[in-house]
């Protein structure tokens, strides 16, 4: 049988009043006491009852994560495993779980999300990959549920929540003036989709690569994808059907820039020679 708030009282030499309140995160405990209790508590290897506390209203020790269940890039390389993998890690050193919910985007995944807030299946989300006017950032503000995400809004969009990101736009505007650098006028470009938050900042970084390099802008040396290898395959095909002269491609992930290397295999190209 595990130790119980009474092992902990008894131990700690505070009251088991003192104790719950003190492991419920309660701030009406001094901290210098409650990290005390915590030391004890996890030295008597105290495990709390987690449906308890949930009935209670108190902590889940759980977070949430709702991911594409459609998306073919999901292997053990993509982006979200890799994502999952770390909020999973972090998550598990603090002692919380991950729930976890594969849903199509759309209906079935705001559906998803209600169900976690609502339910108070969770202490709070992790979202990623944002998209334009975002109906799950829209729903979490207005619940008040507390959330983290992985990507910031689309330009013109508030950044009002809290979120990691990496700069797309300034990213893609060093490539493209690093290509300009190596000699080359006529750059193709291959985009994420367009409801994606980031595809704006790497279209705009694009543009000003070009326009840093005095190269004007052609929309028609622009195409969009899906993220996929078979997207990159396809958004090359287009460009280099049309625009045989192309002497470069930026694909904007990982996925499409393999499937853009198979479409200029295919024509008898060598991709760092022709």
């Amino acid at each position: 049988m595990g130790a119980t708030l009474k092992d902990i009282a008894e131990k700690s030499g505070y009251s088991i009043t003192t104790v719950s309140r003190a492991l419920s995160g309660y701030d009406d405990v001094n901290e210098q006491t409650r990290q005390h209790i915590i030391h004890v508590a996890n030295s008597l290897g105290y495990e709390p009852n987690l449906p308890a506390r949930h009935l209670r209203g108190l902590s889940t020790q759980t977070i949430g994560m709702v991911i594409p269940a459609n998306d073919q890039t999901f292997s053990a390389h993509d982006f979200f495993s890799q994502l999952l993998t770390s909020v999973g890690d972090a998550a598990s050193r603090e002692r919380y779980d991950l729930l976890i919910s594969t849903q199509i985007p759309g209906e079935e995944e705001m559906a998803a999300y209600r169900r976690m807030v609502r339910g108070n299946r969770v202490d709070g989300m992790v979202l990623a990959r944002t998209r334009q006017h975002d109906p799950r950032i829209a729903y979490l503000q207005e619940q008040g549920h507390p959330f983290v995400v992985s990507g910031r809004s689309a330009p013109g969009e508030p950044n009002d929540y809290p979120f990691i990101d990496v700069d797309s736009q300034a990213g893609l505007r060093i490539l493209t003036e690093f290509l300009i650098g190596l000699g080359h006028r006529r750059i193709g470009l291959i985009l994420p989709p367009e409801d994606i938050a980031y595809t704006d900042y790497r279209h705009n970084g694009y543009r000003e690569g070009l326009a840093h390099g005095g190269l004007e802008y052609q929309a028609d040396y622009v195409v969009y994808g899906d993220l996929l290898r078979s997207g990159g395959y396809r958004g090359a095909q287009r460009l280099l059907d049309t625009h045989p002269l192309l002497t470069a491609i930026i694909a904007c992930n990982d996925l499409m820039a393999l499937g853009t290397m198979s479409a200029i295999q295919g024509r008898g190209l060598q991709v760092g020679r022709d």
